[in-house]
């Protein structure tokens, strides 16, 4: 693949894959020079991650080459429903749901990312593609929440009380025994 379909791909997707920059790093290694295009289209690149247009999937010590494929086959779907339709999905939530479906395929070398990225294609591609199905699916099935939804974060626990308190209140208002509610 080349520098410019890369960063094409890139900037469509808006994420920069750990693959895609092993690619343009041995591109970079082993040409003798880059022509003015290449060199366009790593600016164009860098121009984006700095913006935050298109963002850079951190590498790891270890790999697991599942999380690739998972991420890789989950954008490029995600891309042809948002190009084809009014609808966003989130593609974390989308690879969550089908990672949890799929086994790991760790790997603390390239050698053995290659051996594992040869035997997911032959051997579980349709299985990925099912589980990321699957997971778009769910995705587009699932309710639009209030804009103000908030998830739980990492927080005290008298803060996680007082979020579920606050909760059940707006949801749950006559939930309370009326015998409890006179105590007061």
């Amino acid at each position: 693949m080349s520098i410019e379909r890369i960063v094409e791909q890139a900037l469509q997707d808006g994420y920069l894959t750990p693959a895609m920059e092993a690619e343009v790093g041995r591109i970079c290694d082993t040409a003798s020079e880059l022509s003015i295009e290449e060199y366009m289209a790593l600016d164009r690149l860098m121009g984006s991650l700095l913006t935050g247009e298109v963002v850079a999937v951190p590498r790891k010590q270890f790999i697991n080459v599942m999380e690739e494929l998972v991420l890789t086959e989950a954008i490029a779907r995600v891309a042809e429903i948002e190009a084809t339709s009014d609808r966003v999905l989130d593609v974390g939530d989308i690879a969550a749901y089908a990672l949890n479906r799929l086994p790991p395929l760790y790997a603390t070398t390239e050698e053995g990312a290659s051996y594992q990225r040869v035997r997911a294609k032959e051997e579980l591609q349709s299985l990925i593609t099912e589980q990321v199905s699957s997971a778009i699916g769910r995705n587009l099935d699932r309710p639009d929440f209030f804009p103000e939804r908030q998830a739980i974060g990492k927080s005290s626990g008298t803060e996680v009380l007082k979020q579920v308190n606050t909760w059940l209140q707006a949801y749950a208002p006559n939930f309370e025994p009326k015998s409890r509610q006179h105590k007061e």
